[in-house]
Parts: C-alpha cells; structure tokens; sequence
C-alpha cells in the first residue's frame, strides 16, 4: 500500500515517463479523490450504521499483508480478479450518484455513467500503455469515491476518522519493518487472464501506488463531504496534494514510503484548523444551506 518505483520493464512501445512524474501524478490524483466524492442525501438505513466498519482501513493493510505473506501467490491472484470485477460497477456507482455534483433526485442516472464502458475499454485493449494505465486509474479512483461514500454514510465520523488515522500508522510501521515489500511484489506481478487490465494498484509510467492509498484518500473524501462544507472539502484535497508532492522528495533518499501518510495529516489539519467535533451529526449539503437560511439573526439595537 505504498508508491514505489517500478523496476520492472514497460511495454516497448510505450516511453516511460521518469519516475518523478510518474509519482507526482499518482500524488495529485490523491488530492483529486479528496475533493471527489458528494454525500447521500437519503442515506443509508439506520440498521446498517455502526461504528465498527471504522475498523476497515487499518484491517484493509494488515490483513492484505499478513494474508499475502500466508499464501503469496494465491492471494494476490485473488485480489486481482476481485478488482476486476469489483471495480468497474464501483465506478458506474460513483458516476452516477456519488461524485459531488450528482443529480438529484437520483434517477435516471446522469448519462456520464457509460463512461466507464471506454475506461474499461482502453485500459484493456492498451494494458502497459500510458493511455491505458490512465483509464485503469480512473476505474480504481472512482471505484474508491464509491466506497468512500458508501463508508461514511455508515460509520460514525469521529470513529471513521479514528479508522484513517489508524491506517495510516498501520501502514507505516508496516513499510518500516519492511512487510510490505515482498507482497506487493506479488501484487504487482499479478496479471489476470485474457489480457485484462490490473486494477489491483495503480500504476502509472513508472510508479505504482497501492489501492490502499487511493481508498484512504476516497475515505477522507467522504468523511468531509458528509460533515463539513464543500469549500472546506476543498481545501483538504489541496492540502493532501500538496503534501504528498511534498513526501514524493523523500523518495530521493528512500525507495519505499507510505503515502497514507498525508491523507492522515490533512484529516488532522482540517480538524485543527475548524475545531471539528465529530457529535456524529450528518447532514447534506442542501440541509446545511437551509439551517444557514432559518438560524435566526441577530437584530439592530431600537434606536432612542
């Protein structure tokens, strides 16, 4: 679950993009995945909330690692076809009804849900190819919007933001005992049959970045659009852009780093920065501006 520089070969036909740019891409798509997701404005049912589905994120990086490690190859295998039949519905969910600007109500859906059809497409038919490495990073993006989404609506923000925290230190302890190399490895080599494209990870010229850390960032993204305003949902992404681009230098002196690292810091940052209090209140957007409309006002003094 972390960026690292991809030493095997590309497709010959294809130039390899250096690696600082390759990285720097992946970095910005974080940021991008903060600001994408919108809330569920109906909701999902009650019965379905609870507080242990923040236990997701970190269990999503200990159970892949220790899990790989225990059967290297079937398991990474298995991911593989997971993600290839997982993802692609995954996106259709966040193009039609999850990203911030969906349409509502909610059916019909917005046309742009086809979009993933070409996506899928082209990541197929030019598996190697920057073209297709792009479309396959778009299907993992959006994919990770849904689940975003879909996550925040049913866990409690102050347990879900406990949860992104957790991942991240998960994650970091894992890359600095070096656990993390070996199943990645066999992730990245995984290939499904018939030429179908790896949507396990994202890759992109020549660096990879975990699935982990894209779904880390459609958390975040989730958890603010569900709690806090857009502009503020907003100001996070360029914050975990910025500081992901900003631990990309750190790959100067190191070949491995957890990029869950800077999702978490922004988490902290907006929390900071607004004195969030996760009381565990959702509301959406349309139900904030109308409580901005009726709070009453304060009136003049009578003038004497």
């Amino acid at each position: 679950m972390v960026p690292v520089w991809l030493a095997r070969s590309r497709c010959h036909r294809t130039p390899v993009l250096p690696f600082w740019l390759s990285i720097a891409v992946l970095s910005l798509a974080q940021g991008v995945l903060v600001a994408a997701p919108g809330a569920i404005v109906a909701g999902l049912p009650a019965r379905l909330s609870s507080r242990r589905w923040a236990l997701i994120p970190p269990l999503s990086v200990i159970v892949f690692v220790f899990g790989a490690r225990a059967a290297e190859h079937a398991s990474a295998q298995g991911l593989t076809y997971l993600a290839v039949v997982a993802v692609p519905p995954l996106a259709v969910l966040a193009l039609g009804w999850l990203l911030w600007d969906a349409r509502r109500p909610y059916w019909p859906p917005s046309p742009r849900v086809l979009i993933a059809l070409p996506l899928f497409a082209l990541a197929w038919a030019d598996r190697g190819g920057l073209a297709g490495e792009a479309a396959a990073l778009a299907l993992s993006a959006l994919s990770c919007v849904a689940l975003g989404v879909l996550l925040a609506t049913v866990t409690p923000p102050r347990w879900l933001a406990a949860g992104i925290v957790a991942m991240a230190i998960a994650d970091t302890a894992l890359v600095v005992s070096d656990l993390l190399q070996r199943p990645n490895n066999a992730l990245n080599a995984a290939h499904p049959a018939a030429g179908l494209p790896q949507l396990q990870e994202a890759v992109f010229g020549s660096a990879v970045m975990g699935y982990g850390d894209l779904f880390i960032a459609g958390v975040l993204g989730g958890l603010l659009a569900a709690t806090v305003g857009r502009s503020a949902q907003l100001r996070a992404a360029a914050l975990t852009a910025i500081l992901a681009l900003g631990l990309d230098l750190l790959f100067f002196a190191v070949d491995e780093l957890p990029a869950t690292v800077p999702v978490a810091l922004a988490l902290a940052a907006t929390m900071l920065r607004r004195r969030w209090r996760f009381d565990g209140e959702r509301r959406s957007p349309e139900d904030r501006r109308r409580a901005a409309a009726e709070a009453p006002r304060p009136r003049a003094p009578a003038a004497r």
